[in-house]
């Protein structure tokens, strides 16, 4: 979850976020050094003769300017491609749950289960347990076996929703009468929350997401212990 006056990403869950973090990394030090760069040549401007004809018409100049962007642009877009590739690919799950959006909780249903299904609703402020966080704990939490390969089918029932994770690298539409898709592996047990992410209505802010990775003998005694 996020913390208290934090300014970065969540800590990853996931091994998409932390291909996330490390691009984001990547692409704010390049945004760095153009700035820094740009604010050198604007001291030279002030301080120098640097604006005079014979130098900023230079064909040396001119060829710096046009390829250096086209440099930066490839640096960018080459994991931007290969990140996009490793999030849409769909390599065969462990394990399908189909995510249904409603104003204003979510649904779940293991489609690998028989009679595994159950609605998601936020914790009232006045029911919360000691220790419990407000507008993001549910009374069902979504629970998956931890390291395993977790296809989610995404869509809604009434108006646009988004099922979306942050700590797992995870944001995607809830359309009615569309079936999006995401994947994700946890990489170590815990709670990792969400919500959804899309202006729905007037309870927008109160359908939140719990996702709990836990090992997969707990999971099969917690699936059990739903269906029965």
């Amino acid at each position: 979850m996020a913390q208290p006056a934090q300014i970065g990403f969540q800590n990853a869950a996931s091994p998409i976020m932390e291909e996330l973090l490390h691009f984001h990394d990547h692409s704010l030090m390049i945004v760095f050094l153009i700035s820094a760069l740009v604010l050198y040549i604007i001291t030279l401007m002030m301080t120098t003769h640097l604006t005079h004809t014979n130098t900023m018409d230079a064909q040396e100049v001119e060829m710096i300017w046009t390829v250096l962007p086209a440099i930066i642009l490839i640096m960018i877009a080459l994991p931007s491609l290969r990140i996009l590739y490793l999030m849409d690919e769909i390599n065969n799950p462990h394990m399908t749950i189909k995510a249904l959006g409603h104003q204003w909780y979510w649904s779940y249903e293991y489609t690998d289960y028989e009679n595994l299904l159950f609605d998601s609703y936020m914790v009232q402020t006045e029911n919360l347990t000691p220790g419990g966080l407000r507008l993001l704990e549910v009374d069902h939490r979504m629970v998956v076996p931890m390291k395993s390969s977790i296809r989610v089918l995404i869509t809604a029932e009434d108006v646009l929703h988004s099922w979306a994770v942050p700590s797992l690298g995870i944001k995607a539409d809830a359309i009615p009468g569309r079936l999006n898709q995401a994947m994700f592996t946890t990489s170590h047990p815990g709670l990792f929350y969400g919500q959804c992410s899309e202006i729905c209505g007037s309870n927008h802010s109160f359908m939140p997401i719990v996702v709990e990775a836990t090992a997969l003998a707990k999971f099969e005694t917690w699936s059990s212990s739903m269906m029965s």
